[in-house]
């Protein structure tokens, strides 16, 4: 008698081999998906440094005596720059604060207003600027007198803030700390123009 069809080997040869052909296709699949999530996050990382980095150097560019009188700098400290700058298209200067909280770096910026007109703090628009900062309590924040050029150590905190003549941002951004790859590192530096004496 000739019976054509598998046998109970075959069947199971040919499953084991089907099973490892889709374990095999789906683990490439899940790896590429967390590779892809992966540099995404990277890249958005980036974005995010490299704005927080241009808006401050701009914003330092063009900082000024407040428009109440004050000085340009409010506060030098390690978390925490406050200055005055006129960030917008009005003719005020506003209040800038860049300070971290927890994990994340904001952005507070307060309006004159009033008569007589003042900064109050009540008014401040607070916004989320980088997330995930991964400094821990290194400093965010770098002060440099006017004899810099580029080889002088920051000054030591406290620090007057008018004593301040050159502000670096050190950053490090990381959305996952316990995975690789390495915390992003953002640097830059920004001169406030109008506080130059040379």
């Amino acid at each position: 008698m000739n019976h054509r069809g598998f046998t109970l080997l075959e069947i199971l040869v040919a499953m084991s081999v089907f099973l490892m052909v889709v374990v095999g296709i789906t683990s490439m699949m899940i790896y590429a998906f967390r590779n892809n999530k992966i540099i995404w996050e990277q890249l958005s990382t980036q974005n995010e440094g490299r704005k927080v980095s241009q808006d401050l150097v701009n914003e330092l560019r063009t900082a000024s005596a407040s428009s109440i009188g004050a000085y340009t700098l409010e506060k030098a400290e390690a978390q925490q720059l406050v200055f005055y700058s006129n960030i917008d298209t009005d003719s005020w200067r506003e209040r800038v604060r860049y300070f971290k909280d927890g994990t994340n770096l904001k952005k507070g910026i307060t309006k004159p207003a009033g008569n007589p007109v003042a900064y109050n703090p009540a008014n401040e628009i607070i916004t989320i600027i980088a997330h995930d900062v991964a400094n821990g309590d290194n400093p965010l924040f770098y002060y440099y007198n006017q004899d810099y050029t580029g080889a002088e150590i920051a000054l030591i905190q406290p620090v007057a803030a008018t004593a301040a003549r050159m502000i670096k941002l050190s950053l490090d951004l990381d959305v996952n700390p316990n995975n690789s790859p390495v915390p992003l590192h953002v640097e830059t530096m920004g001169a406030v123009r109008n506080l130059k004496m040379n």
